[in-house]
């Protein structure tokens, strides 16, 4: 048996649309919500079973990856956040850069050659690497229209892997995947009612976020907190995205609030300097990430104070 294991987001989705549209594999799929990344535990394979994981952090999968490896599954592991020690086993192929302009569908799409680049940009926008995606739809010829469609499909993608569990999306990230694959291209997709759903959901979701101001604010970095509603938690990620964009030299944390008096974070580096994230938020129980990007599961209300000063010690002063 084989089992594609894949975060719920556009880096995720898109990467094994790439693998499985150039290499049709029967498969179980196991995926999430984009903060659910401790998928390994629930492949429940025996030897002689075989695994692609996409898009989860090894770190924040270690003990489960090694169990099935010494069981003798063969693992072929792929992704672009922090990965700690690799290990070195006769059953492990992994393709792995936490370079701040890489992510998994670019990865993917170096595997396969480009043969499914469509969906390789589809998802480095997703996953908020404006320039790689803009540099690798030039490369293949595609004409602006194209590659606006392309960037607005990544982040509607992207968009929906985000809340605090699957009630708060509009589709199960698993359920999003199949609709993609049978569309096979983009534009398929784009033209169906399922695309538009999730298109106007998130415009919907973003015009709430319009009136939102940060809750502290210094020229290194700023701190926004959004409320306990579905909306505020999809739009969280994109929310933070767009963030980056519009205040390239400042750091951002975007808090939502869950139901039991903690936060779910969102930390984005300046983008004119795409590190720190992962440094941040690893130093909190529930954290992790990459340099470009990272978050907090739960962020425990009295530890806010503690986050303004993990920002302040990264960023403040930074040029």
């Amino acid at each position: 048996m084989h089992y594609d294991v894949f975060n719920g987001d556009a880096d995720g989705i898109c990467a094994l649309l790439q693998l499985r549209l150039e290499q049709p594999l029967v498969s179980t799929r196991i995926t999430g919500i984009k903060r659910d990344i401790a998928l390994l535990e629930r492949a429940h394979a025996e030897p002689g079973d075989s695994l692609t994981v996409l898009d989860i952090s090894m770190i924040k999968n270690s003990n489960a990856l090694r169990q099935l490896l010494d069981k003798g599954v063969v693992v072929d592991y792929i992704d672009h956040h922090a990965a700690g020690e690799i290990p070195d086993h006769p059953n492990l192929t992994a393709t792995i850069s936490d370079a701040p302009e890489v992510c998994t569908t670019l990865l993917v799409n170096g595997r396969l050659r480009s043969a499914r680049v469509e969906w390789a940009i589809t998802g480095a926008f997703g996953d908020n690497l404006d320039e790689p995606a803009q540099r690798l739809a030039d490369k293949s010829g595609f004409q602006a229209s194209h590659i606006a469609a392309l960037k607005e499909l990544g982040v509607c993608i992207n968009y929906n892997g985000y809340g605090l569990s699957l009630d708060d999306l509009h589709f199960h990230p698993n359920v999003l995947y199949e609709s993609l694959f049978e569309a096979e291209r983009p534009q398929a997709f784009l033209d169906s009612p399922t695309f538009r759903q999730l298109q106007q959901g998130y415009q919907q979701d973003l015009a709430a976020s319009a009136a939102l101001t940060p809750v502290v604010e210094e020229p290194a970095f700023a701190v926004y907190q959004l409320p306990d509603a579905t909306w505020a938690r999809r739009v969280s990620g994109v929310f933070s995205n767009d963030l980056v964009r519009a205040f390239p030299r400042r750091a951002h944390a975007v808090l939502t609030e869950r139901d039991d008096d903690s936060f779910l974070v969102s930390v984005r580096a300046p983008f004119d300097r795409r590190t720190g994230a992962e440094t941040v938020c690893s130093q909190f129980e529930t954290g992790g990430g990459r340099q470009a990007a990272a978050g907090i599961d739960r962020l425990p209300a009295d530890e806010l104070g503690r986050l303004v000063n993990a920002l302040a010690a990264e960023y403040r002063g930074q040029p």
